[in-house]
């Protein structure tokens, strides 16, 4: 999740001068702007990639929890209602970036694709950012301790 705060950032020069390789501070105000253009870039992302399956109000689709015929579930809602705030990041950006197969138990079947070869890290990262801004408070705590506990 990004944090709105005090952050960290290294600033490249031209001159690349020794005074110029210390971290400088990033204002509050710079955090929440950058923070506003990474959700901005997650919604659009989203909306081109996601919403397909996952709804437009990230809502699933319906009986997301009854497997198909095909032994595949329908796509869950990424809104408090489903589960994915009970994920640390490690697993949420793993699974958009590899598929819904990759790290899954042996007999689970999942329709969910890869996006590795159509997003950047950093656009996933974003998704996940705009999914997360979504959420209540207490679900963003809690998906936040998970994932600081995996590490």
């Amino acid at each position: 999740m990004v944090v709105v705060g005090i952050a960290y950032v290294n600033v490249i020069s031209d001159n690349d001068s020794a005074a110029n390789d210390k971290p400088q501070k990033q204002t509050r105000a710079e955090a929440v702007a950058l923070r506003k253009k990474t959700v901005a870039l997650g919604n659009r992302l989203y909306a081109d990639n996601c919403a397909e399956c996952h709804g437009v109000n990230l809502e699933g689709q319906p009986n997301w929890r009854v497997k198909k015929a095909d032994g595949t579930l329908p796509a869950p809602p990424h809104d408090a209602t489903g589960h994915t705030w009970h994920h640390p990041d490690s697993l949420l950006f793993s699974i958009t970036k590899n598929g819904g197969q990759a790290g899954a138990p042996a007999g689970f079947v999942s329709a969910m694709p890869a996006f590795g070869e159509t997003l950047t890290d950093s656009d996933i990262w974003a998704v996940l950012t705009y999914i997360k801004s979504r959420w209540p408070a207490a679900a963003r705590k809690r998906q936040k301790l998970m994932t600081d506990r995996a590490g």
